[in-house]
């Protein structure tokens, strides 16, 4: 907030009883003068108040390093010094559901250079691979099979698991796209004698055609806006509906969105975008540790499948 700004508030609220009316102030006496000040200040400060908890503007990028099992891990932030910069991404305004800064605009996307070149990037990385490569026919198959975005899916998995199909994570979600047993149940998957839900998961038609369900019921839940929806893939729909169809104030849950977009604008632009247009306000904060990771066959020395990392 600007300090003349702050000032100001200071001499209204000291204003005193005697001193003479501003102008456009009818008379009602010292004492409704004083509530109708008080009432103003009190608008004011929460005015105020609101301004500095919009978070504005942010950038979308990517970053990354490969550790000594050439294992590459993406964060929305260098998280220490071995971290580069993967690639450059569009101003995220949180003012527009998360969407880049041009979207919507009449003259249709601004796409320069440079975002041009993280797109070829994030798509070459994935091309080569191997863990990708080796679920790539199965996330096809369940784009073609649920109607869902190809790339959507391909984003959400990458943040999810980096298509690790034997990933646990410490509460239990398993595999490609990290459900949850119960979550599962509710999409369709059922034990057997041989085999439980968890032990399922791991399987990548099964695990994939229960997320993607999952994620199209979520979707259909929040019509026009895909950031409500990634936020209740994250943290639940009733999180979301508990903070009044807003993306809940948990730091994983909101760097998880922003990272999800992200990677969705990269390898589709304009669909993150298109997908959001319409929707309402979304407080997306600044981002901080939100990571994936993608295994490769090569050792971290080659880089011809790590990334090329600008200087």
């Amino acid at each position: 907030m600007p300090l003349s700004f702050i000032a100001w508030l200071q001499t209204l609220r000291a204003w005193p009883q005697h001193a003479a009316r501003p102008a456009g102030l009818r008379l009602c006496g010292e004492r409704g003068l004083r509530a109708r000040y008080r009432r103003l200040l009190l608008t004011l400060w929460l005015s105020a108040a609101a301004a500095l908890a919009l978070p504005g503007a942010a950038r979308a990028d990517i970053w990354a390093y490969v550790d000594g099992q050439g294992v590459t891990h993406f964060a929305a932030e260098p998280l220490d010094e071995r971290y580069r910069l993967f690639f450059q991404g569009d101003d995220f305004d949180s003012q527009r559901d998360g969407t880049p800064r041009h979207a919507g605009s009449g003259s249709g996307l601004k796409v320069d250079a440079a975002s041009v070149a993280s797109a070829g990037k994030l798509a070459a990385y994935f091309s080569s691979s191997a863990q990708y490569q080796r679920v790539r026919r199965h996330v096809e198959h369940t784009a073609q099979n649920t109607g869902l975005d190809y790339e959507l899916l391909k984003a959400l998995i990458a943040t999810e698991s980096g298509f690790d199909v034997d990933v646990v994570s410490p509460k239990g979600a398993v595999g490609l796209m990290q459900l949850l047993p119960a979550t599962a149940e509710r999409f369709g998957v059922r034990a057997d004698a041989r085999r439980s839900v968890a032990a399922k998961l791991t399987d990548p038609a099964t695990n994939l055609q229960a997320g993607a369900r999952y994620l199209k019921y979520l979707i259909a839940m929040f019509p026009g806006r895909l950031d409500l929806a990634l936020a209740a893939y994250n943290a639940g729909e009733n999180a979301v509906k508990r903070f009044g169809q807003a993306i809940p104030p948990y730091k994983e849950t909101q760097n998880y969105v922003r990272t999800v977009l992200a990677l969705y604008e990269q390898l589709q632009p304009g669909a993150s975008a298109a997908a959001a247009r319409g929707g309402r306000q979304a407080a997306i904060p600044g981002t901080g540790r939100v990571r994936m990771e993608l295994r490769g066959d090569q050792p971290a020395a080659d880089l011809s499948t790590t990334p090329n990392f600008l200087p």
